[in-house]
């Protein structure tokens, strides 16, 4: 019973954008792939390949974002937040084979263009295309600034979500980078289809699936970069540095950081720091600052860990000196 509870516990946990993507996504690929066998147009193959690997891809996301929110065991003390990683690669070798397939079917097409028939009913699939992945597009880029943290400025709901992009979980950076391309893939391929139907320009219809392929072959490419760089860890973004450091320095009994390092992990973040304090504190009030800094840090979601060091000030303002340099 409690293994059953903990199980429904994680999956309540797990990233709720890659499954809303991987139903509406399958969904559409077997409405894709009646309208191809019906059509005979290699652009709704192409993007029905696309809405395929999308569906298959978030299934993985899903089930990696589930796993990657256990509690750290004794055997793996830093918990499972990579895991994501590891199944956001899946996903890429997965969106690569499909890549290949839809630039392969789009050569073919171009040597031998096949005549598109069902007009009506290509229209309707690709325009439910562009409404289902539009919606989930929008629901996306409001839980990339969600989980960001932040409102969105002047700048616009738009490219706001390209400036917190960084600082969203893996599985919901991918999510939005297939997203963008199933959008986009779905308005080409209308255009494809309602040019080959009303014209005699019928290499339209390769050319349109070649360049689904190759906009897969870049997701693939900018989800991979991204998971690697997350598997190897990086450093977490100056401004989680700097919000982190304030918190830090707004403690009355904190002179100082000596040193501070923040690795990211998915959407968590991991704090090691040495931070001095005012001279002629016993050891217990030391302690006492230590822990009660922690907290104030631990209070941030985000924030899976924090390891604090504790030195007396040496008069030298360190974080300050450091912060110029770096400017």
């Amino acid at each position: 019973m409690d293994s059953s509870e903990s199980l429904w516990e994680l999956i309540k946990k797990g990233n709720k954008s890659s499954l809303y993507a991987m139903i509406g996504n399958a969904f559409l690929a077997i409405a894709k792939a009646v309208a191809y066998v019906f059509s005979g147009s290699g652009a709704m193959f192409a993007t029905a390949m696309h809405s395929l690997a999308d569906a298959l891809n978030q299934g993985f996301v899903f089930t990696g974002s589930v796993l990657s929110e256990k509690k750290p065991t004794a055997r793996f003390p830093t918990g499972f937040g990579r895991v994501i990683n590891l199944f956001c690669m899946v996903a890429v070798i997965i969106v690569s084979i499909m890549a290949y397939e839809t630039v392969l079917e789009g050569w073919h097409l171009i040597q031998h263009p096949a005549e598109v028939e069902g007009i009506w009913l290509n229209l309707v699939v690709l325009g439910l295309n562009i409404v289902i992945d539009g919606t989930i597009l929008v629901k996306v880029m409001k839980e990339i600034n969600k989980e960001a943290g932040e409102a969105v400025g002047s700048e616009g709901f738009f490219m706001g979500t390209f400036r917190n992009l960084k600082r969203a979980s893996p599985p919901t950076r991918l999510v939005f980078y297939e997203d963008m391309v199933a959008v986009t893939g779905a308005v080409l391929a209308l255009i494809a289809v309602l040019v080959t139907y009303f014209s005699n320009f019928d290499l339209l219809d390769g050319v349109v699936t070649i360049i689904i392929g190759f906009l897969m072959v870049g997701v693939a490419f900018r989800v991979g970069y991204d998971n690697m760089v997350g598997l190897i860890g990086v450093a977490a973004p100056k401004e989680i540095e700097d919000k982190v450091a304030e918190i830090i320095l707004g403690d009355e009994d904190v002179t100082d950081i000596n040193k501070l390092r923040i690795l990211q992990e998915g959407r968590n973040y991991h704090v090691e720091a040495y931070i001095e304090l005012r001279k002629g504190l016993a050891l217990s009030e030391a302690d006492d600052i230590k822990f009660r800094v922690q907290d104030m840090l631990r209070d941030n979601p985000n924030i899976a860990d924090v390891t604090l060091g504790i030195i007396e000030d040496d008069d030298i303002k360190s974080w300050n000196a450091e912060n110029e340099k770096g400017s």
